[in-house]
Formats: structure tokens, C-alpha cells, sequence
């Protein structure tokens, strides 16, 4: 996936001037930084987890991350776009490891997902679990397109509801639903799994 809706000239701190994640709020930081750090730093932990396999590596990615969106912080804050700038950094820092590592995310690797993906996806369920492997499913949800990727992601991967999407994302919930549609849609293409939307009934009939 492409990194390219990353915010532009943000500065990145030396990789080595970390302090520990437990340190962060005995700084003497702004205030409207450190609520935003206590609002997102469980939701940006648990992507980079989903990437990762571990929490110790989300935890040191996440340090990054922050540590960036503080050295950006007025910029953000500025561009009024905050929510959608440091969920861009987050992507940026997270890919960018992924990559230096040369691995596949760890949701790719791991499986099985719990959660359907879709109703399409529930219904061919038992289509699924008769393939000697699922991998098809998560190298597909990996190919989609970035904001597409995040919504399926943290709708479906991590749980949240549609409304903490928008709110994480900093798009709306009809946008997010858009974005919803459109990368199960894909998916559905990509696993060549029946459209359920030609059984749905029409014209008032009852199913």
C-alpha cells in the first residue's frame, strides 16, 4: 500500500531519543496534546498489534508515532485535519517497519479472522473453512486501496464500531460506510464469492 496521503514535512525524531510509553505524560507537554494522546493511544496500539503479532513492537512503533505527531504538533493542529494527519502517521510508521522488515502484516500470517466480513463473506463461510488455507482472504483485505484497508481494518479486524471509525479516521460515518461497501465489494470480486445483493428481495416482495 501506498504511503502517499502521509502529511508532508512533518519531522522525524532520532529513532534513539526515546523515552519508555509510561514516561510520556511526565513531560511537561500541552494539554490538548496529552488528551489526545490518552484518546488515541489505545486505538493506534491495537492497529499496529493487528500488524505486528506483538504489543511490544506496537508499543515501540507507537512511541515513534507520537513522538512525531508531538514534533508536528502545531502543524496538526493547524491543517484541521489533526485526526486524519496522525492516523496518516501512524499508516506511515507502521508500513515503513513492515517494510524494512520485509514481512507481511501479522493479520495476514496469523489468522483465522472471528469476525465475518461481510454478510457475502458469512454466507460463504463454509466455502472458506473447505480451503485447505484462508490466506487468499487477508493477501486480498492487504491489497486493498489505503482507506479501504483502514476502514475493513478497524471495522471488521479490530471491532470498532462504525461511528469510532469516523471519529479515528476523521471522515464521516456515511463516508466510512462508503469506503465499507466498496472494500467488501472488492473482496468479494477478488474470492469470487457470490453477490448476495441479487437475493435481497424487490418491488415490496417478502423474502
Amino acid at each position: 500500500m501506498s504511503n502517499d496521503d502521509a502529511p508532508q514535512g512533518a519531522p522525524v525524531p532520532d529513532q534513539g531519543a526515546g523515552l519508555g510509553q509510561d514516561m510520556y505524560l511526565s513531560l511537561d507537554l500541552p494539554l490538548d496534546f496529552e488528551a489526545f494522546y490518552l484518546g488515541h493511544q489505545e486505538p493506534f496500539h491495537a492497529y499496529a498489534e493487528v500488524h505486528f503479532g506483538t504489543r511490544e513492537v506496537a508499543e515501540e512503533v507507537v512511541h515513534e508515532v507520537f513522538l512525531q505527531i508531538h514534533a508536528g504538533w502545531t502543524q496538526l493542529l493547524s491543517s484541521g485535519s489533526l485526526e486524519q494527519g496522525a492516523w496518516a502517521i501512524v499508516r506511515r510508521a507502521v508500513h515503513d517497519r513492515l517494510d524494512r522488515e520485509g514481512r507481511a502484516p501479522a493479520f495476514v500470517i496469523n489468522g483465522p479472522i472471528a469476525q465475518a466480513l461481510a454478510p457475502a463473506l458469512a454466507t460463504a463461510r463454509d466455502k472458506l473453512q473447505k480451503m485447505e488455507s484462508t490466506s487468499g482472504l487477508y493477501e486480498a483485505i492487504a491489497e486493498l486501496p489505503n482507506r479501504q484497508f483502514e476502514v475493513i481494518v478497524l471495522r471488521y479486524i479490530l471491532g470498532y464500531p462504525t461511528a469510532k471509525v469516523a471519529w479515528y479516521v476523521g471522515i464521516d460515518e456515511r463516508t466510512v460506510g462508503h469506503h465499507l461497501r466498496r472494500g467488501k465489494e472488492r473482496l468479494r470480486l477478488k474470492l469470487g464469492l457470490p453477490d448476495d445483493r441479487k437475493k435481497r428481495p424487490q418491488n415490496g416482495e417478502q423474502p
